[in-house]
């Protein structure tokens, strides 16, 4: 190789160099722990995810020490062959920096590493380690090398800090919030957008760049080192958090080997609900699985909400149920293309609690400051007639920063607040309660610092309403929303979750206009609510929201009516077709899809009739179910007189028809239900999860 090669490589390398250290950004903190610790010798744990930006860091670790007077020395394992001779010894004589990248290459000889190699290199040698995972339990153990260790868990860049990079890439002012929300701050995927953009590409999501999402994964993930593995990594992002027991019920047999394994891995977090992986990898597993195999996807997420169901009714504590609901929200919302949705902070340990006597004067105060006096009024009304039905939101400190309240009207409350009465005549216009189902109305809400506007105590109020949604009992008729003062901002969030603008619900208060938002549970119960929310999220058109008020909702006299009518009609399919329990609650939860609303309706009354005493059951059968000619032969053939059988026959009908009320007020529980068709653990067959 003759000099003028090696000058144009030597020139190159420095150009590289150069590229590389303009690009840089951030890690202030990680620079300044590194400066302070030359000269000394000791090691220095870097950390972090795949793609977080360790080498880049080493690159920056290695030029100061150049400034600085130090002999660098540069190991990268993926170029070693792995071997106890494999590792250099720097000089004796000069003050060395020796940085070994990608340890995790090096696990095989992390103990002889520790206990012959380190102790072997100059006195004054600082020693810097990066690898995925951060220092085993022997280091920890070990007095001496606890000692002389500082670990540094690199993370994500800080949205400053990414916006810097953005910056120094010439990237486009009007993408920078966008390439942020979408990278998270992780520096490969932020220079993966940025590559994109170069490209004339306009990026909105990671499943907008397959081939790029595929890539990420293999930095993020490394070698996975089986389908099972795969399998847990896919539950663990679709899942909130991911306990072995829910990894087992997903994907069977060797759950405890797998769930072991997860907690290995640099990229999941432990938190006292489970493990959850960090954001961008959460979103890149589940964006390649999408873009992959889009029907295992639907169904795993199916089976996602019933899991999280199942958590939050397996938790007692009401604080603990809010923390797992507080969770999805922030999580989602973080995901969420809805504005009111996507500014939901974390709740920095904010949490809700009850209403304590101390608490009403604050309340009332920034009800006035915020909404003025007429609303402050008729919140002191409220926490006087009804305490428990208000939430306050405090810091950790026990302080009260915000509040709502979630309000069970009954027409003893009408007269008073224009909001409950408002909310009520839109009810009794368009599917009056009948008796002993709930009109719920969530009308209040505020922070005291930031009003409407995004704040732990909206996070806080938004997870309480969720939760509540989960655990709606079948008592309750209609949901309202009518707390916000800002419509627009909260119209898209709100039919995303299936609750329309009920414009004539809204009411004005001391000047302000607060729109409402509705909800018929008996229209749409729990189960078909579930089903809309997964079509939603696989992208799947539904009808709208408010369409649903096209459906009967009877009162007990027209449902009286109904029933009779079905009785007679039942083996008259044009007339049955018309008949108003076709559009009842009972027959829309039980409907099956190779049903027709008809047939479920025979079966249920066929059931209902199965439930009364015998005498009973057979005179209806043969009357109706099954008849057996004209009715005076029925009665002849139960050795009746016509009399004795009409009372019977009425008698029967009025008890059945109660049974079947019963059923259309007082529904079997609705839960996201497993599909009953989904592969079961791996004792009955292993299964390939993601929730």
């Amino acid at each position: 190789m003759d000099m003028d090669t090696v000058g144009c490589m030597t020139s190159l390398g420095h150009t590289v160099r150069e590229l590389r250290r303009r690009s840089f950004t951030g890690r202030a903190d990680e620079i300044a722990v590194f400066r302070n610790a030359l000269g000394a010798p000791g090691v220095l744990f870097v950390h972090g995810a795949g793609g977080v930006g360790k080498s880049a860091l080493l690159d920056v670790f290695a030029d100061i020490a150049t400034e600085k007077g130090f002999d660098p020395v540069r190991v990268d394992a993926r170029h070693l062959t792995l071997g106890q001779t494999a590792l250099p010894a720097p000089a004796a004589d000069a003050p060395a920096v020796l940085l070994i990248d990608t340890y995790e290459l090096l696990e095989p000889l992390d103990d002889w590493i520790r206990e012959h190699y380190l102790p072997s290199l100059p006195a004054s040698c600082l020693v810097v380690i990066a690898g995925r995972q951060g220092p085993g339990p022997r280091w920890r153990a070990d007095p001496a090398w606890r000692e002389l260790t500082q670990v540094i868990a690199l993370g994500n860049l800080s949205s400053q800090d990414g916006l810097a990079y953005l910056t120094a890439q010439d990237v486009p002012g009007d993408v920078h919030d966008r390439l942020l929300k979408i990278s998270r701050g992780h520096p490969l995927t932020l220079s993966m957008m940025v590559d994109a953009v170069r490209r004339g590409a306009a990026p909105r999501a990671l499943s907008d760049l397959p081939g790029g999402v595929g890539a990420l994964l293999t930095h993020l993930l490394g070698e996975v080192p089986s389908t099972r593995h795969r399998t847990a990594l896919d539950v663990c992002a679709l899942l909130l958090v991911t306990t072995e027991d829910l990894l087992r019920s997903m994907a069977g047999g060797d759950a405890g080997a797998l769930f072991a394994w997860l907690r290995t891995q640099p990229f999941i977090e432990e938190s006292p609900y489970g493990l959850y992986p960090h954001d961008v990898v959460r979103d890149a597993i589940t964006a390649d699985l999408r873009w992959r195999d889009p029907a295992r996807y639907a169904e795993l997420y199916r089976r996602k909400l019933a899991v999280f169901h199942d958590q939050v009714r397996a938790t007692t504590s009401e604080r603990e149920r809010l923390d797992l609901a507080v969770l999805t929200v922030v999580l989602n919302g973080t995901r969420s293309p809805h504005t009111a949705l996507a500014s939901l902070p974390p709740t920095m340990q904010a949490y809700a609690d009850g209403l304590h006597d101390g608490d009403r004067s604050s309340i009332v105060a920034m009800t006035a400051q915020w909404q003025g006096r007429e609303q402050a009024e008729l919140v002191a009304y409220w926490m006087e007639r009804r305490p428990d039905a208000f939430r306050v939101f405090r810091t950790k400190t026990g302080e009260p920063h915000g509040y709502g309240a979630r309000l069970d009207l009954t027409e003893a409350d009408l007269g008073v607040d224009p909001g409950a009465d408002a909310m009520w005549a839109y009810a009794s216009k368009y599917g009056p309660p009948r008796a002993g189902e709930q009109v719920r109305a969530w009308r209040f809400f505020l922070d005291r610092d930031h009003g409407q506007r995004p704040s732990p105590s909206l996070t806080l109020f938004v997870a309480w309403q969720i939760l509540d949604i989960l655990l709606i009992g079948d008592d309750t008729a209609w949901s309202f929303v009518g707390a916000f003062d800002d419509g627009e901002l909260w119209t898209s969030s709100m039919e995303s979750l299936d609750f329309w603008a009920a414009d004539e619900a809204g009411y004005t208060v001391g000047g302000s206009r607060f729109p409402v938002f509705a909800h018929d549970w008996r229209r749409t119960g729990i189960a078909k609510y579930t089903e809309l929310l997964h079509a939603c999220q696989m992208g799947v058109p539904t009808r709208p929201s408010a369409q649903v008020l096209d459906e009967a909702v009877l009162s007990q006299p027209e449902f009286t009516d109904a029933v009779r009518s079905a009785l007679r009609t039942l083996h008259t399919p044009e007339l049955l077709r018309s008949n108003p329990l076709l559009q009842s609650r009972m027959v829309r939860q039980h409907g099956r899809v190779e049903r027709t609303p008809a047939d479920t309706l025979r079966d249920l009354l066929d059931e209902a009739v199965g439930t009364l005493k015998p005498e009973l059951r057979v005179l209806l059968d043969r009357t109706f179910l099954r008849p057996a000619g004209v009715q005076e032969r029925v009665a002849d053939s139960l050795h009746l007189s016509f009399n004795t059988y009409r009372r019977h026959r009425d008698k029967a009908i009025t008890q059945l028809t109660e049974e079947l009320w019963r059923r259309e007020t007082r529904p079997r529980p609705s839960t996201p239900a497993h599909d009953a068709d989904a592969p079961k653990p791996d004792h009955a067959g292993s299964t390939d999860p993601t929730v």
